[in-house]
């Protein structure tokens, strides 16, 4: 299982997503306020996710699951 970070502060939230893995690799769809946000892993050491703004994906590296998880915590 991939993205356990970010699965448990959306289950934490009490949002409902959709979880899905493929060739290592785990992806996470879920709907806030009627928009889709997305996460995608790449590789090991990325993702791409349109948690910034809902109609633009947007590289992340590094630690990119603490990354996606504070832009989450921004939204009001």
């Amino acid at each position: 299982m991939r993205l356990e970070k970010l699965q448990d502060y959306l289950r934490q939230r009490g949002w409902e997503y959709q979880y899905m893995e493929e060739d290592g690799c785990g992806s996470l769809e879920w709907e806030y306020r009627g928009m889709m946000y997305h996460v995608w892993e790449f590789s090991k050491d990325g993702a791409e996710s349109n948690v910034r703004n809902a109609g633009k994906m947007e590289d992340y590296t590094g630690d990119y699951e603490a990354k996606i998880q504070k832009v989450i915590e921004e939204w009001k």
